[in-house]
């Protein structure tokens, strides 16, 4: 799953390792990510520890009587001096590199942040490392939209480079089965759980 809105997506703002927390809306969507998998079998559940995945978690972990465990490799791709900025304003003060971004160079360390290459590596290995300790069990991982985008692009081989064609919706789940070797896509962005009015 990826967390809950927070006032940076609402403004279009690069988040990557800041601590953004939740906003209402995203409380809300973490409340009703919890209700739609409440009756699921689900045998661990896994986050990172930004608090806007953490706190995304937190209600599904008390639904479900499980603890929650935290594990750093699950966070956002560090996005260096571009975190905080909104797209518009990478645009205008780093144009070459918003460019290289837009083009997802696979080599390239926005702001002096994380490669997408190295990123990329870390997501599929975290992945596979928590998936292949719960065998033939369901367990749960709130992340963050990068993570996600790494772990579809690996479950259905889709070039690091190639532009994103696919949602990725706060407070979605996105259903991946793992064979032991690699992942296959079972469900994408299902976001019918948020469906009705959030708080003002």
């Amino acid at each position: 799953m990826r967390h809950g809105r927070t006032a940076w997506n609402a403004e279009a703002r690069v988040q990557g390792h800041t601590d953004v927390p939740l906003d209402a809306i995203g409380r809300w969507q973490a409340e009703r990510l919890a209700d739609a998998l409440q009756g699921e079998p689900v045998a661990a559940i896994y986050s990172s520890d930004l608090q806007r995945a953490l706190h995304t978690a937190q209600p599904l972990a008390r639904r479900l009587g499980l603890p929650l465990h935290t594990d750093v490799r699950l966070r956002e791709r560090a996005f260096g001096r571009f975190e905080g900025h909104t797209h518009a304003g990478i645009e205008a003060t780093w144009p070459e590199e918003a460019q290289r971004w837009r083009r997802r160079e696979p080599g390239f360390q926005p702001g002096g942040g994380e490669a997408l290459t190295t990123f990329y590596a870390r997501c599929v290995a975290v992945a596979s490392e928590l998936a292949a300790a719960h065998p033939g069990q369901t367990i749960a991982l709130v992340a963050h939209g990068g993570v996600l985008d790494g772990l579809y692009r690996a479950a259905v081989g889709v070039a690091l480079d190639a532009p994103r064609s696919w949602q990725l919706g706060n407070a979605s789940i996105n259903r991946l089965l793992f064979n032991g070797e690699g992942f296959s896509l079972v469900g994408w962005n299902d976001d019918a759980h948020l469906a009705g009015a959030p708080p003002d």
